[in-house]
């Protein structure tokens, strides 16, 4: 049988607020969480997040070999806590469907007879585009792929969830579906919204955009760590949405952690471009978010614009890349640098660097006389990429040192700065790309092994020799969100959810359009001190950071805790203050966007990271550790 959706009806409109839950953040979070958020306190609604970038490429491998497309930890999740969730009326929605939701659908419902337990079991489908009708365009290049999809997903939003929901489904499981449609869909179920509620839709995008995760709003990962109260037990978030979008986000009480407005500015700045914060369901615009410390462990957030979403949808594509294999040696003692050329020269003897596509070298300090700890780029090609094919020019120039130094990375950006040979320690990691596997494997591991006995001083590695392993690469695309059509299957119906914009006339630019930058920037207090004078201290003793990957681009938010400081934030850390304190970005494209709001600044730097995580080489794969250098470089800071 089926049936098209309409607008949210029945049972709409409830008393709030709604308690939306967040049990896990990533694919391989806490086990136990979910049973912890069920038993600790009263929630309706039990979510988790298992589906980053970098999932679909692990499930899309899965699939290959004959494994599951879904993520299997959610029915041990279930087998935990689906009876208990029964009894008291707590509704799952989770995205643990990946490739496929009905699958894992199926999966739960036999788990649920298993148990004895009756669960009308709901799942969505229609974010896989594959096969497609013709080659993606990528998103933020133009270029059109060559290379043969694996994968390709449009980002759903949160009204199919709430369709299922209305329907009577207890469980609901997706595919890929944006992190904040998690808490939309159930706001979208609970309250009635419909298209045009933009600000009540923003909102709950802002609080699904804080608990999506996990434990990042409880203090995890936090730049002042040292403030949270027994992080090894920290308590998983909620957001408590209310019918106008506005929320509290807090957490079970007795559990470890801290809820405060720098824990929720510090994820609310993860993984973010513009202000304008586009999605399938609205723009909210996180220049209006209001931050305000309601008690303890409680943050309230209001004043959250929308606007109308894009009429396109984000769209993963995968495909395979090649294959890769990487071995590490340690560096110990005097000349270092030396030493790191030397070891090169005995494994290039023996395996030629230019047999393969794409070769990257990192050295990385560790003692305490190495630096900052950045990595160096030690290129010994620079890749240059198209779409499906890459070829290596190598006879780029090479970096090597111990110093404060960039980051090598695949796409360009070396920055240029004094370099020194201290003693100490450090890493030397050499990874190999290619799309033959026998190349990139044996042959390459094997050759660095045979160096050991004719090679550097205090020669011995970290990795023993291996086989290579296939690597996926990203590719952002964009498809019209009316040529997409989400599907609900619950109690033997098929419900269509045809895609149904907002009525009337945009509200300001169009959704997608230039982003706020000047008015913000006018919004900022002039700074009337001088930005080089201060007392030189790590700028991590006045501000926190945190950064993270889109793609191929990294993010790096940065704020200050006393807003007096913030008009000096913003006068010093300029784009190009960005370069000279992090060289490793070199010169790649720099945005960067003012957040005053939240006394904050945003910086995207397009290319850092390659082609993705999947695909990049580098040791920090997804920049999390980029905030945590910059607060580490020291700066003349007022007082």
């Amino acid at each position: 049988m089926t049936a098209e959706a309409g607008l949210i009806t029945a049972q709409a409109g409830r008393p709030g607020p709604i308690r939306v839950a967040n049990c896990g953040g990533f694919y391989g979070d806490r086990l136990s969480a979910a049973e912890e958020m069920v038993e600790g306190g009263p929630i309706d609604v039990l979510t988790g997040d298992w589906l980053a970038e970098l999932t679909m490429s692990i499930l899309a491998g899965n699939r290959l070999k004959g494994r599951p497309g879904y993520a299997r930890t959610f029915l041990t999740q279930m087998e935990q806590v689906l009876g208990t969730c029964l009894d008291r009326g707590i509704r799952v929605v989770a995205n643990a469907g990946g490739l496929d939701p009905a699958g894992c659908a199926e999966a739960v419902s036999a788990l649920a007879e298993r148990l004895g337990l009756r669960a009308a079991v709901a799942h969505v489908t229609g974010d896989d585009l594959m096969p497609l009708a013709g080659p993606p365009v990528n998103a933020d290049t133009g270029e059109t792929l060559r290379a043969t999809p694996l994968t390709a997903n449009a980002y759903l939003g949160g009204r199919p969830i709430a369709v299922a929901l209305e329907h009577g489904a207890d469980v609901v499981v997706t595919g890929r579906v944006t992190d904040a449609a998690l808490v939309t869909g159930p706001g979208m179920w609970w309250f009635g919204w419909d298209p045009g509620d933009l600000d009540p839709l923003a909102g709950s995008v802002v609080a699904g955009h804080v608990i999506e995760c996990g434990c990042q709003a409880t203090g995890g990962n936090y730049a002042f760590f040292e403030e949270v109260p027994d992080l090894a037990h920290c308590g998983f978030p909620i957001a408590e949405l209310h019918a106008d979008g506005s929320s509290v986000i807090t957490k079970h009480p007795g559990t470890g952690g801290l809820v405060s407005t720098g824990t929720v500015t510090a994820q609310l700045l993860y993984e973010i471009a513009s202000p304008r914060y586009l999605g399938p369901d609205v723009t909210a615009r996180f220049d209006t978010i209001r931050l305000e410390q309601e008690g303890p462990d409680r943050v309230r957030i209001t004043g959250v614009r929308g606007e109308p979403p894009p009429d396109t949808l984000k769209v993963a594509v995968t495909y395979l890349g090649g294959y890769r294999n990487t071995m590490t040696l340690v560096l110990t003692g005097l000349d270092i640098a030396a030493k790191s050329q030397i070891a090169q020269e005995a494994i290039w003897a023996r395996v030629p660097r230019e047999s393969f596509e794409q070769v990257h070298v990192e050295l990385t300090p560790l003692g305490a006389d190495g630096g900052s700890g950045s990595p160096s780029p030690s290129h010994t090609g620079t890749a240059h990429m198209d779409a499906g094919h890459t070829s290596t020019d190598h006879t780029s120039t090479e970096h090597t040192g111990t110093g404060h130094t960039g980051t090598g990375h695949t796409g360009g950006g070396r920055g240029e700065v004094n370099r020194r040979d201290d003693a100490g320690t450090a890493l030397l990691r050499i990874t190999v790309m290619d799309p033959d596997q026998r190349r990139a494997g044996r042959a390459f591991s094997s050759a660095v092994v045979e160096t050991g006995l004719a090679s550097y001083p205090g020669f011995y590695g970290l990795t023993p020799p291996g086989d290579a392993s296939p690597y996926g690469v990203y590719w952002p695309s964009s498809v019209d969100a009316r040529a997409v059509l989400p599907v609900v299957t619950v109690n033997g119906i098929r419900v269509e959810v045809p895609h149904t914009p907002p009525s009337g006339p945009l509200l300001g630019e169009q959704a997608g359009g230039p982003p706020p930058g000047d008015a913000a920037d006018a919004a900022i207090p002039p700074y009337a001190g001088d930005v080089a004078a201060g007392q030189v201290a790590p700028l991590g003793t006045v501000a926190g950071a945190r950064s993270g990957d889109k793609g191929g681009d990294a993010n790096l938010g940065v704020w200050v805790r006393d807003p007096a400081r913030y008009p000096w934030l913003a006068a010093f850390l300029t784009v190009d203050r960005l370069r000279e304190l992090l060289p490793e970005v070199g010169d790649l494209p720099i945005d960067r966007f003012a957040l005053p709001n939240l006394h904050a600044l945003n910086f995207v730097v397009h290319g850092l990271l390659g082609r993705g995580v999947a695909a990049s080489p580098l040791l920090d794969a997804q920049a999390k550790a980029l905030g945590e250098r910059l607060r580490a470089v020291c700066v003349p800071i007022p007082r």
